[in-house]
């Protein structure tokens, strides 16, 4: 089957889609990725987005309508895989991320149903929150079962907006571990924003600033850090006016700060909660691959390779939505796709709703 998958992270950034064929049951999954493509939020979609995940007053009828606009956009964003598509899975936007209390992504599905011709898997988190999990972190079975591997212990490591880990000791789902480490990219590019940029390119931004030692220890002492696994966590959480005494640091300190603050709380997670499990390598995906000072912090601070999925020859920008591809799939074909210790769900969820266009028999 082919399968269109549909990924706008915590980032706001815009959707990837990979088109990949599936074939197979778990554990003997087969695919292939055969496209992917990124359709960036216009301005102003995204301003509408980011006021959302900010909590700022918003009306119902402006939720509506988002629910709605976002809908369209990955409808068109989608059209030209029309006829090529078999079936789509679409994560949705998330908007606001607060377990056990609630999970709510955005982008009305019927939309993108109608503009493929094929059904939409979509609304993947609410069916593991109902049965006690955080509906976070979900790719950890898409990830065990596309980069597993007999005898070695991996992490495959994703950074967006959020900073997440799958880790991998061999094929054994019940040794899955996995969850959100903290803040990826969502408080250097807020401290990008502050200078006029979108987000720092290359870490160019953070290299050319100095790091205040001080507060990267105060703000370590966030209790989501010493949390245990499971966890998640959103940029609910992660935002510069959360951080004291961030309103003192200008420029590029700030987003040097920032940086080594995200660097530390990546780092500690390992230390904490995986190196003891003995880990063999990390792979790292997500827009933060591209950020060559993250990327330093991370291969000094760790104690074993450290690779991006570029280096591998991969796109790093495809694993996600590769991951709801997945998803879907499992879902289409009426299987459990959540691993449940990995969100402390009582029992695997059968994740995402079907939506059908008109006239499919």
């Amino acid at each position: 089957m082919r399968v269109l998958g549909l990924m706008s992270g915590t980032s706001a950034d815009g959707v990837d889609l990979v088109l990949a064929e599936l074939s197979g049951r778990p554990p003997a999954l087969r695919h292939e990725l055969l496209e992917h493509s990124h359709r960036s939020f216009p301005a102003g979609l995204q301003t509408r987005i980011r006021l959302a995940q900010q909590n700022r007053e918003t009306t119902t009828r402006e939720l509506a309508v988002l629910h709605h606009d976002l809908g369209r956009f990955y409808a068109e964003a989608a059209a030209p895989f029309r006829g090529r598509a078999e079936l789509a899975a679409l994560a949705g936007q998330t908007v606001w991320h607060e377990p056990p209390q609630v999970t709510w992504q955005l982008g009305e599905p019927s939309w993108l149903a109608e503009a493929l011709a094929a059904p939409v898997v979509h609304d993947f988190r609410p069916a593991d929150l109902a049965l006690g999990g955080q509906a976070a972190p979900l790719v950890p079975y898409p990830d065990l079962l596309l980069y597993g591997e007999e005898g070695v212990r991996r992490s495959i490591h994703n950074i967006g907006g959020i900073s997440n880990l799958t880790y991998l000791p061999g094929l054994d789902p019940a040794g899955v571990v996995a969850f959100d480490t903290g803040p990826g990219n969502c408080l250097i590019d807020e401290a990008a924003a502050l200078m006029g940029e979108p987000y720092d390119p290359d870490g160019a931004i953070a290299a050319s600033g100095r790091v205040d030692g001080e507060l990267v220890e105060l703000w370590f002492n966030h209790a989501y850090l010493r949390q245990p696994p499971p966890k998640s966590t959103g940029r609910e959480v992660w935002k510069l006016d959360r951080l004291a005494f961030a309103d003192r640091l200008r420029g590029a300190d700030l987003v040097a700060t920032v940086t080594a603050f995200t660097v530390r709380t990546i780092v500690a997670a390992y230390r904490d909660f995986v190196l003891p499990l003995g880990l063999d390598e990390v792979w790292v995906a997500g827009g933060g691959v591209k950020n060559r000072t993250l990327m330093a912090g991370l291969r000094a601070g760790l104690p074993v390779p450290v690779r991006g999925f570029d280096e591998l020859g991969m796109d790093p920008l495809a694993r996600e939505a590769l991951a709801f591809a997945v998803l879907g799939y499992l879902r289409y074909l009426g299987l459990p796709n959540v691993l449940p210790h990995t969100t402390g769900a009582r029992k695997a969820a059968l994740a995402g709703r079907v939506t059908l266009p008109a006239g499919w028999a």
